[in-house]
């Protein structure tokens, strides 16, 4: 992966020289030497065989390559590091503001860029001295690459590129849903062990050696019909190796109850205690997969009630020894036969073409041999070659690649992971490897996976497409190679979060290890020298660590801080830092703003509030903040930062207006000059005032607007929010009572100021929380791709069923507290021809919910709950076949007994889907 590396740099070197050519002076010949000379050594890697690869010679060379141009990467961003210090202190030791000079005073500069040009010089000397020792020890016949063996592929990626718009529009299939292929025998035989048997509470363990597809089979009987119906409870939490019986119990309670904000700050037996409370007198199904240890089953199990009502605990695991630890009826999940490994791999591979090639029966033989029935070995082979050219011949070059892969080791499936990773073109490898950073069997935000590939560099610019959807089609290759599998898709079908196998996992960081690209403090051997490390990630020390004194350090992601030692870190902050993902903080040093370089800020869970210091202002190459704190109180230089492309600060409060003094010498700070921005949540101010939001009509796509403590602002925010036709998701929390503003409760009102959304046509989302009373009946003011709606509070005073039926792309609609106060609904004929979940909570008036013939003929999941006034249950709902799930909890117990009582085929089909009644 050192071509990924260099590929990088050279591509930073191109923009650096053409953009700040004045700044390197006299050093800009050399740096242009360097870039051409890097350019033919990557040129030259990409061409290199896989087996050379493996040979120990070449890797040194290629190590010495690598290291060389980290040195030069290190100069260049010193260089401008300290030009850009001597600027902030002329800046704040200047007395005449019209004698603010554009650079640094000459002398400074002349010594910057001298030391530069050093550096540089012998960073292009020590590159020649390495080149001449290839030819001098016998490294001159390198073998061309051969097109299909197992390096990434031009036209491989420029043939799936192409396909990317269409393939946008269709849902991305998961490996889960593939690779059920031969499963059958095995759902009907776990299934049997949950429905049948003891009264008793029962464990039921899957167990098989890694890649069998344990989870997957969980999975399948989790989710079947048969099983939903006959559980009342069901939960289902990732245990892996690194688990914490607190976060264990806590994601248990999210699943079986709705937690209030103080509920999960709860200690370990108290949560315990409220899981217990939950499960008691339910007959409930728990699923903790990836278990690892067997005091998992002790910490817990005096949690779940070991009532006579056929509850059910399912673990997934590797280790026989924990199933029998665990007391449990053990399933040993066995490898495919020869028939369900080709029918998966065909179904991986996506075309019947396949099976018109003379001389099939090889191939067949041939694949099925190699990846010994192992579903992620075949679902990884499939993915490999779906995205080669559809030959024998093409195909033949992989399977002798895979050949001498598989001569490496025992493993055959770790040999054909491997393979898999070689074949990635070179800008997938380090997104790849990438994912090693997140914790194991951890669900990755899809968002927050670009964004970072972005801010590390890994995007590659093409066209006038935006990096981040450049990156969102490497996503998508790397599920469509099985690289990496999709955890949940979004509402219009794109990927929300993903997941990595464990085993794939294991090899990213034994990959990236390797590559120098990152290093898992706890896995760091001693005789590393922290200089070496370039991204460190993990649960560390931070006020010991002897590698964050290392001043090359570019990223710093740690995942769980200890006991405030993340203020002395930042304090001691490498200069040089890209990326810094901290959870757990306070507040940030003043200092902060020196890391010109930065581009990520992730201040994760933060529970209470953080400040920002003004400082921050001088992150001049930040791309993403990104908080999760309550309240966090932001200074006006945010503005400053033009580079900003997603201001993720919900709860965020700007402190205050620019001084007159500041205002003078910079202009007017504003959110207008933010020009890259496309993601804004953030709580409103004056900072809204004079159109600025406006004015990022074209760029901007996902806002989240909270206006509920300025209610002067609201009709000019609306105004600007009607300008803003790019947006892709929108949430809007304006006040909660309408009183207040003195307006009459038969106004009808959308939003003053955006009486129309006609012209957001890209808009997919909605969130409105606050008072709209009555809705406008022209169906045509509305978003015309609308496909989620989400109300709360907004005090309706009319059936908004008429109307909303009427929308013809809406699928989700969430009718939250005093949305409606009425006492009635009705769902008319033809009316939510798409809708699949409907959600009703918290409407205290409503009494009567009345379904015509033909209305919602689509809808799949229905839930009303805590709708106490509600005492018949609507016979309208009897006709909705395509019906899956139907949750009623808490409701009346009259409605209750009017569902378990009445009698017919149709009442039998809806008891058998209700999924959270409490049990009679």
């Amino acid at each position: 992966m050192a071509e990924s590396s260099i590929s990088f740099f050279v591509e930073k070197l191109y923009d650096s020289v053409s953009q700040q050519a004045s700044l390197y002076g006299a050093v800009e010949g050399q740096v242009r030497l360097l870039r051409n000379e890097l350019e033919w050594i990557r040129q030259f890697l990409e061409c290199a065989d896989a087996e050379r690869r493996y040979d120990k010679m070449f890797k040194l060379w290629v190590n010495q390559i690598r290291d060389a141009a980290y040195d030069a990467e290190d100069a260049i961003d010193e260089f401008i590091f300290k030009v850009e210090r001597k600027r902030l202190q002329r800046f704040n030791n200047l007395k005449f503001l019209n004698l603010l000079p554009a650079c640094v005073v000459l002398p400074d500069k002349l010594r910057l860029v001298n030391e530069l040009n050093g550096r540089i010089s012998e960073t292009n000397i020590t590159l020649e001295k390495i080149l001449i020792n290839k030819r001098r020890y016998g490294m001159e016949d390198l073998r061309a690459y051969e097109p299909g063996s197992s390096s990434g592929i031009a036209t491989t990626s420029e043939r799936y590129s192409n396909q990317m718009v269409a393939r946008k529009e269709k849902r991305i299939p998961t490996v889960e849903e593939t690779n059920v292929v031969g499963m059958k025998n095995d759902v009907e035989a776990v299934k049997g062990k949950l429905l049948e048997g003891a009264m008793e509470r029962v464990v039921v363990a899957i167990w098989g050696m890694g890649g069998l597809g344990k989870t997957t089979l969980a999975k399948k009987v989790y989710n079947h019909s048969d099983v939903q119906h006959h559980f009342s409870c069901r939960a289902w939490v990732y245990v892996s190796q690194e688990y914490n019986i607190r976060e264990l119990l806590l994601g248990i309670a999210n699943c079986v109850t709705t937690l209030e904000d103080e509920q999960k700050r709860k200690n370990e037996n108290e949560l315990g205690e409220v899981v217990k409370k939950c499960l008691q007198g339910k007959r409930y199904l728990i699923v903790l997969d990836d278990v690892w240890n067997t005091d998992v089953w002790r910490g817990l199990s005096s949690y779940f009630p070991a009532e006579s009502n056929k509850s059910r605990v399912l673990i997934t695991t590797r280790r026989e020894d924990i199933a029998v630890d665990a007391h449990s009826e053990c399933y040993k999940l066995q490898l495919l036969g020869e028939k369900e490994s080709w029918e998966l791999f065909l179904n991986k591979v996506g075309s019947e073409a396949v099976l018109t090639w003379p001389g099939l029966e090889e191939f067949k033989k041939e694949i099925v041999a190699k990846c010994k029935g192992l579903p992620l070995a075949i679902v990884v082979l499939g993915g490999l070659l779906s995205l080669k050219d559809l030959t024998p011949e093409s195909w033949r070059k992989v399977l002798k690649t895979m050949d001498w892969h598989l001569s490496q080791g025992p493993d055959s499936c770790l040999g054909i992971l491997a393979l898999s990773y070689n074949d990635l073109p070179t800008y997938l490898k380090p997104c790849f490897l990438y994912c090693g950073v997140f914790p194991e069997d951890s669900e990755i935000k899809a968002s927050k996976l670009i964004r970072l590939w972005v801010a590390e560099g890994f995007v590659q610019k093409r066209g006038k497409e935006t990096l981040e959807d450049i990156a969102e089609d490497y996503l998508y290759e790397l599920i469509q190679r099985s690289m990496i599998q999709v955890a949940d898709t979004r509402d219009d079908g794109r990927v929300k979060s993903c997941r990595i196998h464990d085993l794939l996992r294991d090899l990213a960081i034994s990959e990236a290890k390797e590559e120098k690209l990152f290093e898992v403090d706890e896995n760091i051997d001693v005789d590393v020298p922290p200089t070496s490390v370039r991204r460190l990630i993990g649960n560390i020390d931070q006020t010991n660590s002897p590698h964050l004194k290392n001043s090359n350090i570019r990223s710093l992601i740690l995942n769980r801080s200890i006991d405030g030692g993340d203020e002395v870190c930042l304090h001691k902050c490498p200069k040089l830092l890209r990326v810094l993902h901290v959870d757990s903080l306070y507040k940030l040093p003043g200092k902060i703003g020196e890391l010109i370089h930065l581009k990520y800020l992730c201040l994760s869970g933060i529970k209470w509030g953080i400040f920002l210091p003004p400082s921050i202002g001088g992150l001049v190459n930040l791309q993403t903040l990104d908080s999760g704190a309550e309240f966090i109180c932001i200074p006006h230089t945010i503005w400053k930062l033009k580079q900003m492309r997603h201001l993720n600060c919900w709860g965020g409060r700007i402190s205050s207006r620019q001084s007159m003094r500041e205002r003078w010498v910079e202009g007017h700070l504003g959110v207008h000059q933010m020009t890259n921005l496309q993601t804004l949540y953030l709580e409103g101010g004056d900072w809204l005032k004079d159109n600025n939001l406006g004015k990022l009509a074209h760029h901007l796509k996902q806002l989240k607007l909270d206006l509920y403590s300025h209610p002067k602002l609201k009709e000019g925010s609306f105004r600007s929010i009607a300008q803003l036709t790019g947006l892709q998701k929108l949430k809007l929390l304006t006040d909660k009572f309408i009183e207040s503003e003195g307006l009459s409760t038969s106004t009808p009102i959308l939003f003053p100021g955006l009486e129309s959304f006609s012209h957001h046509k890209c808009l997919y989302k909605l969130r409105l929380v606050g008072p709209i009373r009555k809705l406008r009946v022209e169906t045509t003011l509305y978003p015309p791709n609308l496909m989620q709606l989400k109300l709360f509070r907004t005090r309706m005073e009319e059936d908004p069923m008429p109307i909303l039926g009427r929308l013809p792309n809406l699928r989700i609609l969430t009718l939250l507290r005093d949305s409606y106060k009425g006492t009635g609904m009705n769902c008319p004929h033809g009316g939510f021809l798409r809708l699949e979940f409907l959600q009703m909570r918290l409407l205290d008036n409503l009494e009567d919910l009345s379904v015509e013939e033909g209305a919602m003929p689509n809808l799949k999941t229905l839930k009303i709950e805590y709708c106490d006034q509600m005492r018949k249950f609507p016979d309208g709902l009897l006709q909705l076949k395509k019906l899956q799930r139907l949750n009623l909890y808490p409701v009346s117990q009259e409605l209750m007994s009017g569902v378990l009582e009445t009698q017919g085929e149709d009442w039998k089909r809806i008891r058998r889907i209700i999924t959270s009644q409490v049990p009679p």
